[in-house]
């Protein structure tokens, strides 16, 4: 990254402004040692959100409560996130931000569980946006089944997909760096989805299904 393009990746990440809610739930991450989307990142699911106006998110990967507040702060009044995390310690996290947050617990599903056990049991073609952001290496299977439960017009939304701009590098083979890569380019071939990288963050992958 220039000089220039790294200035500007540090000014439009000190540019949202967070409020108590959001500095709580990252203080929880870090105490849990989860990697919580960056400030950008966060503002950008927000906006993403609500230019969807998505009604059925699921969310997969907790962040400790960052990203679901900022994905349901975006949402129309009666949407409904669900989201899916295998540590029940990350999904009490997002509990108590969505509490913190003022959302009516009705507009919150925690699952407890693997990802990859639990969207095959969600339905098919129900679901507004899937935002991923959890294993990489299952990132693949994620995709199958964001693909799956999107509806047409649908979006979604993958995080980390730059790698801290490892994927851009061919020189770089290694295992979590070659995943992302086939997932961006298993998304690009799809013909029933849309796609473009912003470099918001680490790199969201968007694409929204025909």
């Amino acid at each position: 990254m220039s000089a220039d393009k790294q200035t500007s990746w540090s000014y439009t990440e000190g540019l949202p402004a967070e409020d108590e809610v959001l500095l709580r739930a990252r203080e929880r991450s870090r105490e849990l040692g989860v990697a919580s989307v960056t400030p950008g990142t966060a503002a950008a699911l927000t906006v993403l959100a609500a230019g969807a106006k998505a009604h059925a998110v699921v969310e997969v990967g907790s962040g400790a409560g960052v990203s679901g507040v900022c994905l349901l702060r975006g949402l129309p009044a009666h949407a409904v996130l669900t989201t899916i995390d295998s540590d029940v310690d990350h999904l009490r996290a997002a509990r108590e931000a969505y509490l913190e947050a003022g959302i009516p617990s009705n507009r919150t599903r925690t699952i407890s569980g693997r990802a990859a056990a639990v969207l095959p049991r969600l339905t098919d073609g129900a679901y507004d946006l899937v935002f991923i952001d959890a294993d990489k290496p299952s990132y693949p299977v994620y995709l199958e089944q964001a693909v799956r439960l999107l509806k047409s017009g649908g979006m979604l939304i993958i995080n980390d997909a730059l790698d801290r701009d490892r994927v851009s590098n061919p020189a770089i083979r290694d295992e979590t760096t070659n995943i992302l890569r086939q997932v961006g380019k298993a998304v690009r071939a799809d013909e029933s989805l849309v796609s473009t990288i912003l470099p918001t963050g680490d790199g969201l992958l968007l694409a929204v299904k025909r």
